[in-house]
Parts: C-alpha cells; structure tokens; sequence
C-alpha cells in the first residue's frame, strides 16, 4: 500500500483505533449496559461515549495545532484527560 503514504504514526493511529473497536465490541458482546444520561441530559453507551471522545480528541488536536504547534504530546494529555470526563460524566 505505497500509494497511501503510511508512516508509523499512521500505523500506530489505525490500529489503535481498531483495538478500541474491538474492545468495545467485546464489551458489548460481553457485559450488555443500559444507556445512561449524563450531563449532556442525552443517553449513551459506551460506544456513543467513545465516539464523542474520539470526535472531541479530533477538535483538541486540531486546536493544538493552530494554536499552541506541533507539539503534540501534551494534546495526548490534554485528550486523556478529556475521554476520562467523557466516559465518567457524559
């Protein structure tokens, strides 16, 4: 898959993101949840958590970008700290 360009950031960032899909899917499979309502007053799951985690982190990222630089691990930090507040609180 040359045509892609893939470097090991990439990499690393698309099988991440398959872990998580998994992991969830296992979850799900393995231990069913009723949606909750958090503070967002909507119900969730764990997978309607994830998504606005994933989402968010987008925006974080992007934001970091524009205004801090390329410095992108303290946006890890910043979006760690973010999904904890998601999947606690929403």
């Amino acid at each position: 898959m040359a045509w892609m360009a893939w470097t090991t950031p990439t990499a690393i960032f698309f099988v991440v993101i398959a872990c998580l899909l998994i992991t969830f899917t296992v979850l799900a499979i393995k231990f069913p949840e009723t949606p909750r309502v958090g503070i967002l007053r909507i119900e969730t799951t764990r997978g309607d958590r994830l998504f606005i985690t994933l989402l968010g982190s987008a925006f974080i990222n992007l934001a970091w970008l524009g205004l801090v630089g390329a410095n992108q691990p303290y946006a890890l930090i910043v979006c760690l700290i973010y999904a904890a507040a998601v999947f606690r609180w929403v």
